[in-house]
């Protein structure tokens, strides 16, 4: 089907247009796109409302105010340059919330084009201003994702207007890049991911296990190799049938959609699965869903001859400056993408419209997990340390992983890096908080050993996991097997003045986090 173009148009501007603005195959998609969106990022703030302050605000882990007056705002462009309060969060976040939802249900796709884009593009700004002063907490490449797919959906109108097949293009180059990008991060990185042992150490190593981790770790070998061939084969050749002619593009992305449900049933990737998925759905096309639904989808019933929307002058011009806006963003992604020191999860402009992505371009062989302790006691023998307990990150042995995702647990993630090598400022705050039971902060942890009261000595002491294996689960009940390894902040208490006091007859002096 054709689309109606402007009349007031030159015949051969009309004619050139007719091949790009044509695309009547893509409805769906649409729907799929804005309303994926919308749910992905009413999830994302309604996790701001409850992780956001005792992590970054006035009395955070690593509060904004600190960051805004260290960083320019053109580096980091966010609203809360402007000021930044506890309040204000709650509001941007609150009706960033409400705004997500009104997209799921469809409200601001019932008005003309401007409608869903304006609304899209406020929900943008405003998930773009938390990101960029989140810091350590909002490092992760799925908030990029997000930015850039609630900016790319929010040009693409409502059903008043036809979907433009550049913008489906778009939404092409951008899970080409996310595949592609995180197939190529793995065969350059790391060697396990060539001699297809990688997926021997993943499901136990991975940062965040779920419920079927255990049970995907002890699948056989056989299986692990075919885990990482079909990776391979989904992130190194499927993306490229996108750029053929349909169905195969509806191919790639039916693929893309089935390998990340593996992903989602033995992993927790905060909304990453699931805002691929999002993106592999969106690669289907109308006529595909038709033959496999029929008039189930909605809009895809009509018969071929159907009136399809005019293009309003306005949307034409503002959606194709936009595409190539983003053309131009995206010329040091590609160089990116064939780099030998490719970049993995990065921004090369602080808007985040176009980036590159990875995931994985090492694996790790060993499971080390922070474990936090506390004491009431004045001078703690061995057995008076008692263990806080997270909501997602391995900690209690008999404990088996919880299915957390699409949620976020910040904290959770960042102590994963903490062997790693990767840690902060952050790390004697939190010392500092549970230390005074604050109460939000006690609110990110799913058990607080003293039930509120303030603990005497707090101390962060480094463990090995390993799952059990199907003998020992079946003779102990347990899921994890751990042995202490070494304390990587010895004891601290807090001082007259509310400072951190070192060890001394607590057992030892404090030192900084130490990476392995």
């Amino acid at each position: 089907m054709s689309a109606q173009l402007p009349p007031d148009l030159p015949a051969g501007l009309a004619g050139l247009l007719d091949g790009w603005w044509a695309s009547a195959d893509y409805d769906v998609a649409r729907e799929v796109l804005q309303r994926g969106v919308g749910a992905l990022l009413c999830l994302a703030f309604l996790q701001a409302l409850g992780q956001f302050r005792p992590l970054l605000g006035e009395r955070g882990l690593l509060p904004v105010r600190r960051f805004t007056a260290r960083v320019r705002f053109r580096d980091a462009p966010s609203l809360f340059h402007l000021h930044y309060s506890d309040r204000l969060l709650v509001v941007v976040a609150g009706l960033g919330a409400a705004g997500g939802a009104a997209v799921v249900v469809g409200l601001p796709q019932a008005g003309p084009w401007w409608v869903p884009t304006l609304v899209l593009l406020a929900l943008w700004a405003a998930y773009l201003s938390i990101v960029t002063v989140g810091q350590r907490f909002y490092a992760f490449g799925w908030e990029t994702l997000l930015c850039e797919l609630a900016f790319l959906a929010a040009w693409f109108g409502s059903p008043a207007v036809p979907v433009p097949f550049l913008l489906v293009l778009a939404a092409r180059w951008l899970l080409f890049r996310l595949e592609l990008g995180a197939g190529l991060i793995k065969w350059r990185g790391d060697p396990a991911w060539r001699d297809l042992t990688a997926l021997d150490y993943h499901h136990e190593t991975q940062p965040m296990p779920g419920p079927f981790s255990w049970h995907a770790h002890h699948l056989p070998r056989w299986w692990h190799r075919t885990e990482v061939v079909g990776n391979h084969v989904t992130q190194l050749l499927v993306p490229w049938l996108l750029w053929l002619p349909q169905p195969l593009p509806s191919v790639a992305g039916a693929v893309v959609v089935l390998t990340q449900g593996w992903l989602v049933l033995t992993g927790n990737f905060a909304w990453l699965n699931w805002a691929t998925i999002v993106l592999g759905a969106a690669m289907v096309s109308d006529d595909v869903w038709r033959a496999l639904l029929g008039g189930l989808v909605p809009g895809t019933s009509a018969s071929a001859d159907a009136a399809v929307p005019e293009v309003p002058l306005g949307y034409l011009v503002v959606a194709s400056l936009v595409v190539l806006v983003l053309a131009a963003a995206s010329v040091r992604p590609a160089v990116n993408l064939v780099s030998r020191h490719q970049r993995m999860n990065a921004s090369f402009e602080p808007l985040r419209l176009v980036n590159a992505y990875g995931a994985f371009g090492s694996v790790t062989r060993r499971r080390d997990e922070v474990v936090v302790e506390g004491t009431l006691a004045e001078r703690p023998g061995p057995d008076d340390w008692r263990e806080y307990g997270f909501r997602g990150k391995p900690g209690d042995v008999g404990r088996r992983p919880p299915q957390v995702a699409p949620y976020h647990l910040r904290l959770d993630w960042v102590l994963w890096f903490v062997p790693l090598g990767v840690s902060g400022p952050w790390i004697p705050e939190l010392c500092r908080r549970l230390l005074e039971a604050d109460p939000a902060t006690l609110r990110l942890l799913r058990h607080d050993p003293f039930d509120g009261a303030h603990p005497r000595w707090v101390r962060l002491r480094l463990f090995r996991y390993r799952y059990t294996t199907p003998d020992e689960r079946r003779r102990s009940g347990d899921w994890w097997v751990r042995r202490e390894l070494e304390t990587i902040v010895d004891p601290v208490r807090l001082s007259v003045g509310g400072g951190l006091t070192r060890g001394g007859s607590a057992g030892g002096t404090a030192s900084r986090p130490r990476g392995r």
